[in-house]
């Protein structure tokens, strides 16, 4: 008998093996057969690919134990489908043979706890729970707004436990890794047991444990980053999507895809509920909720009515400020009255690294990354220059190409994370002061140590870079420094404004928390931005009706569909001339608007010439087919790389 299989690999197509002595296997199957002179995993598909040519079958070597859910090839379908990627490469990352090749000796241990601690909802929380459930188990999507610290995550966490009750598997994601050690240990508070733990650290062994036990419907609680959306869930009831707002459950390298729209589709398809929780939502889940495609339940009040941060607007352009300190006499002031309480105060600066870039002060040169259109940071740590986006590093001595002088004399310009640190440690000798930025956090010991640190009030002050936003709990951490309120930092992207309210509300959320004595302090060169204003006012669905009617005026996303198409090669003119090639051949498209092509804002990463073609399309189209079938037909060149973006949050 003929059955498709799947081969995770970078084809779009099943190929047709014989079934032999397994006679007639079902879609889903996990089997392993030959390909070319390898053996491969793969998975029984839903439909044959039909061929004109013929092959000589092979047949099915064996047939696994485990196999996926009709619905989770569905998914596939329609993952590849609307990302326009490849069927086999969105197989590949649910499916690995090292999770399957291996004796299935190693067992998952679920510890309970008996010291459990007991949790009380208030009023509003039980009101937003009840809203929750109201709406069922089947296919919906629930937004759970409220304010940074109203205790939203102790209403899913009932929701889990309801769902976990009636034998459902739950998917908790989380916007970054970071953030699995407190979150599981606030798991393991309430639930009394932890929660399996998914994402792009764990262990080879660890991870085909809980893969092996989550196909099998063994585990029920799972905590993880981005990926742990392709996990092979046996019985799925519940994701929640914490942080939904967040633009790194945006994958912007490899396979592109927004996770949390993912979820929605799989829930979709798999028929369950989505549980979006924000302070504020993204625009796109703020339309969702106007036109009722979505519910909306809210906390208003911060858990135990602790209030909100107050604000203070420190404008340097009053005071005579020395160019090289960064932190203002004001505000140090200020700062001094929360570190003789011992509170604990947070500096934030969204720059990894000392300095942003230098200038050669004998020839003038920028040091610049010789492999991407990109300035050098330098990082005080390493003591080299280093690229954010190839990792190329160089030492700060050696002689420039267009000097004649033995060694540079770099100045530096801007400030990082560390420059800020130097700095504190100046002005605070006897203060136990540490950063919290991704590259200080490599090892995860490491991090856990640092966070019982803070969480201890063994660390006063804390230098932080966007990270620190992302739902921190530092119960003693009463002051907030901006330290450069007109820093961005979010790159080439359209959402910058409605990304810098939600990163300034979240990172004024970690203040006060359990206290009615807080602060946050902006310094800006510009205190009459609106951006300030806003966070002043706290009048978010003011701001966000006010972007959703520039979007509409634009006609720019939520009211607009866009897919961006960036051509690379290591030949500018080449990439440029084969992108033109596209355009023309998508110009038979009718009602889609073609913009491009233009060089990227970054035109060179890693020694490839970027350009780009915007493709832009009412929200009642769907062109992705379309696209894809005219995508296949061209005959682009081996050199020339093709990587697609459906829905871009970054445009660099």
């Amino acid at each position: 008998m003929e059955v498709p299989v799947l081969i995770p690999r970078i084809f779009d197509h099943p190929h047709t093996y014989l079934s032999g002595e397994f006679g007639n296997l079902q879609a889903g199957t996990i089997v392993t057969v030959p390909f070319g002179k390898e053996i491969e995993i793969g998975v029984v598909w839903d439909k044959q690919e039909k061929s004109n040519k013929n092959f000589k079958l092979k047949t099915i070597l064996k047939k696994n134990s485990v196999f996926f859910k009709k619905d989770l090839i569905k998914f596939i379908n329609w993952f590849s489908l609307y990302n326009m990627v490849p069927k086999g490469m969105v197989l590949k990352m649910f499916l690995n043979k090292k999770y399957i090749d291996k004796k299935k000796s190693d067992k998952y241990l679920l510890l309970i706890k008996n010291n459990k601690i007991e949790f009380n909802l208030n009023q509003d929380q039980k009101k937003c729970l009840k809203e929750i459930n109201s709406l069922g188990n089947k296919f919906n999507v629930v937004v759970l707004q409220g304010i940074t610290g109203s205790g939203k995550t102790i209403v899913y966490f009932e929701k889990i436990k309801k769902s976990i009750e009636k034998n459902k598997q739950v998917l908790v994601l989380l916007p970054e890794i970071f953030l699995t050690n407190q979150f599981n240990q606030r798991f393991e508070e309430y639930f009394g047991f932890k929660p399996a733990v998914w994402h792009s650290k764990i262990s080879n062994k660890n991870k085909r444990i809980i893969w092996q036990n989550i196909i099998n419907g063994k585990i029920k609680l799972v905590l993880g980053a981005r990926s742990s959306l392709f996990l092979p869930f046996k019985n799925l009831g519940l994701i929640v999507v914490d942080e939904e707002h967040d633009a790194s459950y945006k994958q912007d390298e490899g396979i592109r895809y927004n996770a949390r729209d993912m979820a929605i589709s799989r829930a979709s398809i798999e028929n369950f509920q989505v549980l979006l929780s924000t302070s504020i939502p993204s625009i796109e889940t703020y339309k969702n909720i106007k036109n009722g495609k979505y519910k909306l339940t809210k906390l208003d009040r911060r858990y135990k009515d602790f209030s909100l941060p107050n604000t203070e607007i420190i404008n340097l352009n009053s005071n005579k400020k020395n160019k090289n300190i960064w932190v203002d006499n004001k505000t140090l002031f200020l700062v001094k009255k929360y570190l003789e309480k011992n509170d604990q105060v947070l500096f934030f600066m969204n720059r990894r690294g000392y300095a942003p870039f230098m200038i050669c002060r004998k020839c003038g040169v920028k040091l610049e990354c010789p492999n991407c259109s990109i300035y050098l940071t330098f990082h005080k740590y390493l003591n080299k220059a280093m690229c954010h986006h190839c990792g190329h590093k160089r030492e700060i001595n050696q002689k420039c190409k267009e000097s004649l002088s033995t060694n540079c004399q770099f100045q530096m310009y801007g400030p990082g994370v560390e420059k800020i640190f130097s700095e504190l440690k100046q002005l605070f000798p006897e203060k136990k002061i540490k950063i919290l930025s991704s590259d200080f956090l490599k090892k995860k010991k490491e991090t856990k140590n640092l966070l019982e640190e803070i969480e201890k009030n063994k660390v006063n002050i804390l230098v932080g870079t966007q990270l620190i936003s992302k739902g921190f709990n530092f119960p003693n951490l009463n002051c907030i420094v901006v330290v450069d309120a007109d820093f961005s930092g979010m790159g080439y992207d359209l959402r910058s404004t409605e990304k810098n309210i939600q990163l300034y509300n979240q990172l004024s959320g970690r203040a006060g928390r359990f206290s009615k004595d807080s602060l946050i302090i902006y310094q800006t060169f510009d205190p009459s931005k609106n951006i300030l204003k806003n966070m002043i006012k706290n009048n978010q669905e003011e701001f966000l009706d006010q972007e959703l009617l520039l979007r509409k005026e634009k006609n720019l996303p939520p009211y607009s569909r866009l897919i961006a198409i960036i051509v690379s090669s290591k030949n500018e003119r080449e990439s440029f001339l084969e992108a033109q090639k596209i355009k023309k051949n998508l110009l038979i498209l009718k009602n889609i608007n073609i913009m491009g092509p233009v060089s990227s804002p970054i035109f060179k990463i890693k020694n490839q010439f970027r350009t780009r073609l915007l493709l832009r399309f009412n929200t009642s189209v769907f062109a992705q087919k379309e696209i894809s079938k005219i995508l296949k037909k061209l005959n682009i060149s081996k050199k020339i790389k093709l990587t697609v973006d459906v829905d871009p949050l970054n445009f660099s």
